[in-house]
């Protein structure tokens, strides 16, 4: 769904910063032959992943939900010297395939991928965050908040992913639609929540930028 035109979404993409070579053809490959490749951040929400996380320089990031690592290379961008990204998905397929583009980045030592349910691996880490991006399964968020919130750092940022859910959130609720009810839910959360503080921007499919106070 797109919220503004296609042409002014071209403008904005045109008049940000350049989609830098390697994730260009890791966009390419994943449109090639991964399954749903509407899932990938894409140039221009990847180029606002790269500059919050420049803003933030996190000494730890965590991402829920690799897909094929074209996020995860965005947000290490901003890591400090010595920092570290961990990355969770559940998809064993894709392993090798985030593996082959972060080895060819600058931070293949600094990104850690785990291979599991991420309600089990989080609490393994021993870490606390300064910079989360959630983009996994819908019907998990508000349980991934809560498991999440206690490991930020103060002033830490969460950042998660799709939360307008194609404009979804303002229709009517279909009776087995349990992710548009989780999300819906869960923006009402994030409002509400005293630990952060919240802003839902328009981005693409919607994106919330909630700092722990």
């Amino acid at each position: 769904m797109h919220f503004i035109s296609e042409d002014l979404e071209n403008y904005v993409a045109n008049h940000s910063e350049n989609e830098p070579d390697l994730l260009a053809r890791l966009n390419k490959e994943t449109h090639q032959k991964i399954l749903q490749p509407r899932m990938l951040s894409g140039h221009f929400q990847g180029r606002v992943l790269s500059i919050l996380s420049k803003l933030i320089r996190p000494n730890n990031i965590l991402e829920i939900g690799t897909y094929t690592g074209y996020a995860a290379l965005c947000l290490a961008e901003g890591l400090t010297d010595n920092g570290e990204l961990d990355t969770i998905d559940n998809n064993e397929e894709l392993v090798d395939f985030q593996k082959k583009y972060f080895d060819q980045s600058p931070w293949a030592d600094q990104i850690h991928q785990h291979l599991g349910n991420a309600l089990d691996i989080l609490p393994t880490l021993n870490k606390k965050f300064d910079l989360v991006f959630i983009d996994a399964d819908k019907e998990n968020y508000i349980n991934y908040f809560h498991m999440i919130a206690p490991l930020m750092n103060k002033g830490g940022v969460i950042l998660s992913d799709n939360v307008l859910w194609s404009g979804k959130v303002l229709e009517e609720v279909k009776a087995n639609d349990k992710s548009t009810k989780i999300l819906l839910e869960y923006n009402q959360l994030l409002k509400e929540d005293p630990r952060v503080e919240t802003v839902l921007l328009p981005i693409r499919d919607g994106l919330t930028v909630s700092r722990v106070l």
